[in-house]
């Protein structure tokens, strides 16, 4: 079985400091399975997430669709854009850029920092989320898909705020390698809400998509 999809509901900042994470099995079985992990600081529910493990299939069909939204059944998917050679320094303005940022390299095919609109940027984690523990698959796609909204903001940050209060990440297959590329795309609707879009690939093609709720408002 693999993890294929993991939502997050963000119930509040998660703070600094000593963390407790409760995980248990909502629906056991041998070709599903659900599982939920609930985050704690101190007596305070932070972060809820649960994930569906759906059992493998080797050698199962693959179906992709062509520019026009036809679908085809092909061997593998369309090869996405190269990765370029030269690394972009994360800069918001008026944002934090230590720590989470700094962290993970950065490489822009379309679009940039401070530049508000789609983009299109390859991202990898410098460092381990957590020492000595390799990342897994849909662990190192989550670290970087929660990037979605703040790499393809559609509004000015020194004028709104556009806060993310969840975050679902489905993969139809696991990525390989370091590099994911995340093409992503903000949208809002005049009432307050965002959504944010961001299809991800490895260097083999598309392997998911991340969507998230924004919360908009004027600062």
């Amino acid at each position: 079985m693999r993890l294929a999809r993991v939502a997050i509901d963000i119930l509040r900042p998660v703070p600094l400091g000593p963390l407790t994470l409760r995980t248990r099995t909502l629906r056991p079985g041998k070709r599903v399975a659900l599982l939920e992990t609930v985050m704690m600081a101190g007596n305070q529910e932070v972060l809820v997430a649960r994930g569906w493990r759906i059992a493998t299939l080797a050698g199962g069909p693959v179906v992709t669709h062509d520019g026009n939204g036809v679908a085809r059944r092909i061997a593998a998917a369309a090869a996405p854009p190269l990765l370029p050679a030269e690394a972009q320094a994360p800069r918001f303005p008026g944002g934090h850029v230590d720590g989470y940022l700094s962290d993970i390299e950065w490489r822009f095919v379309t679009g940039k920092f401070a530049e508000p609109g789609p983009c299109r940027v390859w991202a990898r984690p410098r460092i381990p989320l957590l020492p000595g523990e390799e990342l897994s698959p849909m662990c190192r796609t989550l670290l970087l898909a929660d990037s979605g909204s703040g790499v393809s903001m559609a509004l000015d940050p020194m004028a709104f705020i556009f806060i993310n209060v969840d975050l679902t990440v489905i993969l139809q297959r696991d990525p390989a390698g370091d590099w994911l590329l995340l093409d992503a795309v903000t949208t809002t609707g005049g009432s307050g809400t965002g959504l944010a879009q961001t299809m991800l690939s490895d260097a083999a093609g598309m392997v998911g998509t991340g969507i998230q709720t924004l919360l908009i408002s004027p600062r």
